[in-house]
């Protein structure tokens, strides 16, 4: 069950967030028929995008008229996707902030995820917009097995389409490997794996009172 888990997390806050670009996003969970299923989206792939094609949670920049990140996550979900989180889901809580930047920019972002549950009685269509390809339910399950972690090799000299432009020396030398999810041909990797891990990973401390902002 999901909902324990996300008790357990106690949400920390980087203290300086007022002042940086603030996203983000929604990680949904509804009962599926092998348990409970969290959704995930795959960008849909656009020129010059360094995320097309990645798996994503729904979500995305919070804009001046969003009182609150958590509705930045409910506004950007209802645009990507078609999902009315105030109608068909009820808030439960929130992840720990993540740090990262933009593409090419230096300045600092912060990601925020929320996390909603689908209420029992809903049955909602989805509709994805231009800027999602897929959208798919990942079991719980399938998650908390060890034996589904794998590894992802990658280079920060690989351009968007995964294609080297460096010699294949350099690529080698500085090549990593990252923790990732393969599931249904899909790669589930970088700050969707972590957030991921956050959850699954949270230790055992007492909850406290989830904040939107």
């Amino acid at each position: 069950m999901l909902a324990p888990l996300i008790r357990k997390i106690r949400p920390k806050r980087i203290p300086f967030r007022h002042w940086t670009q603030r996203s983000a996003v929604a990680i949904i969970s509804r009962k599926g028929p092998q348990g409970d299923e969290i959704l995930l989206i795959e960008r849909a792939t656009i020129a010059g995008d360094p995320w097309s094609g990645h798996i994503a949670f729904p979500g995305g920049k919070q804009q001046t008229s969003d009182s609150s990140t958590r509705a930045t996550a409910i506004r950007e979900t209802h645009e990507e996707i078609g999902l009315d989180l105030m109608q068909n889901a009820r808030f439960v809580g929130r992840s720990l902030d993540l740090l990262t930047r933009r593409h090419n920019a230096l300045k600092p972002m912060i990601v925020t995820p929320y996390h909603f549950r689908l209420t029992a009685e809903s049955n909602v269509e989805l509709n994805m917009n231009h800027e999602v390809a897929n959208v798919f339910w990942i079991p719980l399950a399938f998650l908390q097995d060890t034996n589904n972690h794998s590894w992802l090799h990658w280079s920060p000299f690989n351009d968007s389409s995964g294609q080297r432009f460096y010699s294949t020396w350099l690529h080698r030398s500085i090549s990593l490997q990252l923790p990732c999810y393969y599931y249904q041909g899909s790669c589930i990797w970088g700050l969707t794996y972590q957030m991921l891990s956050d959850l699954l990973n949270a230790p055992e401390i007492s909850p406290s009172t989830p904040s939107s902002r």
